[in-house]
């Protein structure tokens, strides 16, 4: 209920009032049936816009931290990214990362859309990464539909570091659905895990006319 009222009634009418954004290929995503939608990650607001856009819930893994805050101020903030479709998810590593992928199997066995971001975290520079594995395992293991969907101009709206958006215009570009069922039954394969998320990265990289960078964004933003 709180994601229809924050959808349709108040976060949905001021985004689209006040950036005017644009959506492209809408039609390429199934009206039901369980969906990942891989993205491309620009900027914080690109997990607001994106659902913003299109008709069907979509349910994004956002870091634990979120949902972990103490008094009002994290209370607010764990409320907020609840009703906006944010699942916690721990990035540590090791179990933690199987508990992320357990999590995203369970949107995906309601018949439900998984937004995922193969990155694994914004781009610093955007321009487009290396994609992690874990999206590939999802793939797999799901077996559902994949759709390549990006974000256009968000880092512009809102880079790392700033407070709040600037006003323009903000655009989704969804692509046709991936077929991935050659290779079912393989997400054990290390080789055929770097097979498909590269394939995936590639038609990120098309939709959105980045430079592709082939190393993980995490390594740069270390630096």
């Amino acid at each position: 209920m709180l994601y229809w009222i924050f959808k349709h009634l108040i976060i949905g009418p001021i985004l689209k009032t006040v950036f005017r954004p644009w959506l492209e290929g809408a039609e390429n995503i199934p009206a039901t049936g369980p969906v990942i939608i891989v993205g491309n990650h620009l900027s914080v607001i690109d997990s607001f816009f994106m659902p913003t856009m299109i008709d069907r819930r979509v349910y994004f893994l956002a870091k634990s931290d979120y949902f972990t805050g103490k008094g009002l101020k994290g209370w607010l903030v764990k409320s907020f990214m609840t009703a906006v479709g944010q699942l916690p998810i721990d990035r540590s590593g090791g179990k933690a990362s199987e508990a992320s992928l357990n999590t995203g199997l369970g949107v995906l066995d309601r018949g439900d859309v998984l937004g995922i971001y193969p990155e694994g975290t914004r781009s610093p520079d955007a321009r487009l990464y290396r994609g992690r594995t874990g999206v590939a395992r999802l793939v797999l293991e799901s077996g559902a539909v994949v759709v390549p969907a990006v974000m256009i101009d968000t880092e512009k709206a809102m880079p790392i570091g700033a407070k709040l958006p600037k006003i323009r215009r903000i655009g989704t570009v969804v692509g046709k659905p991936l077929d991935f069922s050659r290779f079912a039954g393989m997400s054990a394969d290390r080789f055929v895990l770097r097979s498909v998320t590269d394939e995936i990265m590639l038609e990120i990289q098309k939709l959105s006319g980045q430079t592709y960078v082939d190393v993980y964004a995490s390594s740069v933003r270390n630096r």
